[in-house]
């Protein structure tokens, strides 16, 4: 018996039982949609938060305060202290002490409410200086970001992110308007494009003016002086690492701290957030794909059950082929083949499904969808591995039939 025939022979035997046969094709192909659509959200999401967090840039450094601890004694977390100064972010600027970095950015950050009219807005108020354009990988959409004359005048302008421009105008066309902070009115010079969000901050909504205004006109205070955050640009990625050694050297001089363990900051890389995410996501991507992948361990459980029950129904079958001179290794194979299309229709079907869902999932749930192509074949691989698997057994219980006793079977 050819192969020609053994297809033939098989896809015959399967078109007989519709019903039973596409029952059984649905539970493999449930299983390879599931495994195809939870590794998609997984290597989905491992995206969408890389993107984020690289949206600062692959080269930079974050640099944020140590803690504070206030007259109780209690103390703050990481980042609440006021021990880094514009003086530290200048220092970190040198090609003598940091000649690896290229480009330095600090920010003084606030929460403040912009006026304008009669509609308010409760915004984040950021003091920095020119280079934070740069350095965060923003752009201007209309107007133009302050100048570095802005900065060393406390010129009494500001840029608005699209968001908090909508807000207070209804409209992003606004530059030339002036918005009121604590009393004192700020000319919209220019637009920030958008930017979309990165962690929990929006950073469409904010209010971005010149540190020195920041410093000694809206916020002022005995730490008039400390900022928020120092953004660190390297010269390229691949000198990412010296201007981390460069960075922490530079500040724990200027602050006098001999033991690096007791630095009262924290520098940080995007590099090192992006390796946990991923590290994180790919954990539940795995866990989540096992959990997939027994639905197809019932399937295969399915099409192990429908070929038994076929071998039932067909005992007088196998007993006349046997008589007439067919061997146990073409019987076995006769359900074999069988037992692998159940298994590759169930894994085509499935992988359809899948793909479909990939299109049609992140309008409805707001996260990407990254289609596999390795998920893919491996599915149909399974799924074809299944029904062989599984139709083993009952192949063998087939071919071992004895001749005499199948043909007096009712």
């Amino acid at each position: 018996m050819t192969w020609t025939e053994t297809l033939r022979t098989g896809w015959s035997a399967i078109r007989t039982h519709v019903m039973r046969s596409t029952l059984t094709v649905l539970g493999i192909l449930i299983g390879i949609a599931a495994v195809i659509l939870t590794v998609g959200l997984g290597l989905g999401t491992q995206k969408d938060v890389s993107e984020q967090i690289s949206a600062l840039g692959s080269d930079l450094l974050i640099v944020r305060p140590g803690s504070s601890t206030d007259a109780s004694g209690m103390r703050g977390g990481f980042g609440t202290g006021t021990t880094l100064t514009r003086a530290d972010a200048e220092a970190l600027d040198s090609d003598v002490t940091a000649p690896d970095v290229a480009a330095v950015a600090a920010e003084k950050s606030s929460t403040a409410s912009l006026e304008a009219g009669d509609t308010n807005w409760s915004t984040q108020l950021v003091g920095t200086t020119p280079s934070w354009l740069d350095v965060r990988g923003r752009t201007v959409a209309s107007g133009s970001f302050f100048t570095t004359a802005d900065e060393e005048s406390g010129a009494a302008v500001v840029v608005l992110g699209p968001e908090t421009a909508q807000e207070l105008f209804g409209t992003t066309r606004v530059v030339g308007q002036t918005v009121t902070v604590d009393g004192t009115d700020l000319q919209v010079v220019g637009v920030l494009s958008a930017a979309g969000a990165s962690g929990d901050s929006d950073l469409d909504d904010v209010a971005v003016v010149p540190m020195s205004t920041a410093a000694d006109t809206l916020v002022g205070g005995t730490d008039r002086d400390a900022v928020s955050t120092i953004y660190v640009q390297a010269a390229s990625a691949d000198r990412l690492g010296a201007a981390y050694q460069e960075t922490e050297q530079t500040l724990l001089a200027l602050h006098g701290i001999a033991d690096a363990d007791s630095a009262d900051f924290t520098v940080n890389s995007q590099d090192a957030l992006v390796s946990t995410a991923t590290a994180v996501y790919r954990t539940l991507t795995v866990l989540l794909t096992g959990i997939a992948a027994l639905s197809l361990l019932v399937g295969g459980i399915g099409v192990m059950n429908i070929m038994l029950v076929s071998v039932t129904e067909r005992t007088r079958e196998i007993g006349l082929r046997k008589a007439l001179g067919a061997p146990p290794w073409a019987i076995r194979r006769q359900f074999l083949v069988e037992a692998g299309v159940l298994g590759l229709a169930g894994g085509v079907a499935g992988a359809l499904l899948g793909i479909v869902g990939a299109q049609v999932l992140p309008g409805l749930l707001g996260t990407s969808v990254v289609v596999s192509g390795a998920a893919v074949a491996g599915s149909l691989v399974v799924a074809l591995a299944i029904g062989l698997v599984f139709g083993v057994y009952p192949a063998t219980r087939a071919a071992r039939l004895a001749p005499i006793d199948a043909l007096r079977a009712e």
